[in-house]
């Protein structure tokens, strides 16, 4: 799941986004609207965690536009993330199109559980994904082959995570890369490749993530 943390306070923005890259998250950290923009216009996110008060303008107002202008990819779902507490605040964050809300200071536990459950929405499998001999854990960052665990970092499960939101779906590297690395990876190295021939051989034979030549890779669901 790759994520957007709009947040002016650097030091706030930097131990957030350390935590939730250990969670196996990819993250871009904007800490103006302008900045935020710029992202929105060159990336399709999952989740969006929105400041409302930036230097630069108002971070409601940017909810807002991702909802209907075409020039800003909008992200999957939207998470407002204030020190702005009063229920009037709140409405008008959840009215502009915010998918929930989170006052500052919280718990980083918190932040966690509402992005799993944000991730969920729409999808009714809860906190465990199964796709034939494959399952792993939301929560906890298990993964098991035909119930035998599975030793993996947290880049090799962000990107087993993704292959199992999309069973049977031919994903290309560029995808991948948007998804599950952040903007700090290179587009032209081989990280894609390298991370993704190490899950292979971690989840054994016979092998159940493929190459589709000339077009990018996909998780086999015959094995069902």
């Amino acid at each position: 799941m790759r994520i957007l943390l709009v947040e002016d306070d650097p030091d706030l923005a930097e131990i957030t986004a350390l935590g939730l890259r250990n969670e196996s998250y990819a993250v871009d950290v904007a800490g103006t609207y302008a900045d935020a923009e710029e992202f929105l216009r060159a990336t399709p996110y999952d989740v969006a965690c929105f400041d409302l008060g930036l230097p630069d303008g108002n971070g409601l107002d940017l909810v807002r536009r991702v909802s209907h202008d075409p020039d800003l990819h909008r992200p999957r779902r939207t998470l407002v993330l204030t020190a702005r507490d009063a229920v009037a605040d709140r409405v008008a964050g959840l009215d502009a199109g915010a998918d929930d809300y989170l006052v500052k200071p919280f718990h980083f536990a918190e932040l966690v559980a509402r992005l799993r459950a944000l991730g969920r929405r729409g999808d009714e499998r809860g906190s465990t994904l199964r796709v034939g001999e494959l399952t792993i854990n939301l929560a906890t960052h298990q993964a098991w082959r035909a119930g035998c665990g599975l030793d993996l970092t947290a880049r090799e499960f962000s990107l087993l995570r993704y292959f199992l939101h999309h069973p049977g779906v031919v994903l290309s590297a560029e995808e991948l890369l948007e998804h599950v690395w952040d903007a700090h990876a290179n587009p032209f190295t081989a990280s894609v490749r390298v991370i993704l021939s190490r899950l292979r051989r971690k989840l054994g034979d016979p092998p159940l993530i493929v190459t589709v030549t000339g077009v990018g890779y996909q998780l086999r669901t015959d094995h069902e």
